[in-house]
């Protein structure tokens, strides 16, 4: 039986999924997992040691070398024959860069998250949204990003997506206070969550579906359609219609915690 692969650590998902060559008909495509990007971008781009790499990774420098290897070879394939390049996949979690489950280090998630704490205003509401797709995500507990957007005088002044690497419900609460958030719009919610949010001081909108950046325009203009007496039986189960892909069974859900293990 296979030993199982040590699950890699990512400072963040790529920004860019993939390149296209400028050539009439593609000769194929090349698929770049995301932990081979990320050895590409600390190897290459930020002039890390496979030693520091693997540090950060928490992964053994022998597999650091494997993975780099793997990933250049991909590229220089890309490039030589014409090939599509796709990043997606691996063997994965994300680091979310805070004490508890970040790496501890300057990365790229933590200088987001500090960057977004730094540049909110006396004056400014800071308002999340559980979030997929441009919708309300409809289960709390599992939603894998919020939309962050800070509102002065009734206009948005910015707004940003920030990966919440399935903190579960409770774990949460304090992702959203960390962040400086004042309100929270959101789809179901269970009664213990609602109880973090509350002792947060983050008020709670909740049953709230449809298009995110409308339900925020809403939310000020008072026409916010919400429960107030929201409540979410669905632990450890899926939803319908949102919740059917299946977040639970991506590689990257399948490393939980520190040193978490991924199966092949």
């Amino acid at each position: 039986m296979a030993r199982p692969s040590r699950c890699r650590r990512v400072c963040a998902e790529p920004d860019c999924r993939g390149f296209v060559p400028q050539s009439e008909e593609s000769a194929g495509e090349i698929v770049l997992t995301v932990d081979e990007y990320e050895a590409i971008r600390l190897i290459d781009y930020e002039g890390q040691t496979h030693k520091q790499c693997a540090v950060q990774m928490e992964i053994s420098r022998t597999t650091v070398t494997e993975i780099y290897e793997r990933a250049r070879f991909k590229i220089s394939d890309s490039l030589v024959n014409g090939k599509v390049l796709s990043i997606s996949g691996g063997h994965y979690r994300i680091c979310r860069g805070d004490p508890e489950h970040g790496c501890g280090r300057s990365c790229r998630w933590a200088s987001a998250a500090e960057q977004l704490i730094s540049q909110k205003g006396e004056t400014v509401m800071r308002i999340a949204v559980t979030y997929e797709s441009g919708l309300v995500f409809q289960h709390f507990g599992h939603t894998k990003q919020m939309k962050i957007y800070d509102v002065d005088n009734g206009q948005v002044t910015a707004e940003q997506v920030m990966d919440t690497n399935g903190s579960g419900h409770g774990a949460l609460a304090g992702f959203l206070s960390g962040l400086k958030v004042d309100a929270l719009i959101c789809g179901g919610i269970g009664t213990g969550a609602q109880e973090a949010l509350a002792q947060a001081g983050i008020k709670l909108y909740g049953g709230v579906t449809g298009n995110a950046d409308e339900a925020v325009k809403a939310l000020f203009a008072g026409s916010l359609n919400y429960n107030a007496d929201v409540h979410c039986d669905h632990h450890g189960h899926e939803h319908h219609g949102q919740h059917e892909h299946g977040h639970c069974g991506e590689d990257k859900h399948g490393c939980a915690g520190k040193g978490g293990k991924c199966s092949e």
